[in-house]
């Protein structure tokens, strides 16, 4: 595994275990040799998780869409920077550079980005493995609402079973090294 891709809040959210949980994902990336791809922001979690990945030495990739690059403040020291047209244009080369994706907690844009890569991999558009870093429990209601999709029969087992969750980095990636993509289409 070259690069994870790890979606997660321009904001730090309300507890700085948050912001610690981000930096030492960054640390540990660059420890296994595992290059980061992320939004382009020098600010709230998507900076801790680069500025971690950078100080251990680590590759680190961001992509921003040009018209947030001032709001989001586009980090100045990373490995590379990439300048997109739209969040459209950003989505795609992100999952172009990555093998894999993560998300710690952050709000409706994470979200979005989580269930877009999910919904390819339900699809069979991609294979690669997905990961939800549970910090405090944050993703524990996410991970109810699921269920509930799978109670209701608007979603399969299986591609529920697509998103790996933990509340340890080291843990999940070890999963990710494991990962095989299913063979069972959406429809089947």
């Amino acid at each position: 595994m070259k690069r994870i891709c790890v979606f997660c809040g321009s904001s730090g959210g309300g507890d700085p275990v948050y912001v610690d949980a981000a930096t030492a994902l960054g640390k540990l990336l660059a420890e296994r040799g595992i290059g980061l791809v992320y939004g382009g922001a020098s600010v709230g979690l998507m900076g801790a998780v680069a500025d971690g990945a950078l100080a251990a030495g680590g590759e680190v990739i961001g992509v921003i869409p040009e018209h947030l690059k001032r709001v989001e403040i586009a980090h100045a020291g990373l490995s590379e920077l990439v300048v997109t047209a739209d969040m459209h244009e950003r989505k795609a080369k992100m999952a172009e550079y990555a093998d894999a994706f993560l998300a710690l907690p952050g709000g409706a844009g994470t979200l979005e980005e989580l269930a877009e890569v999910w919904t390819w991999a339900q699809l069979g558009l991609h294979g690669k493995p997905i990961g939800l870093l549970d910090v405090r429990g944050y993703y524990r209601p996410f991970q109810e609402f699921i269920d509930h999709m799978v109670t209701e029969k608007f979603l399969r087992p299986e591609h529920r079973d697509l998103v790996f969750v933990d509340e340890d980095p080291a843990s999940l990636l070890d999963a990710f090294a494991k990962y095989e993509a299913p063979t069972t289409a959406k429809w089947q």
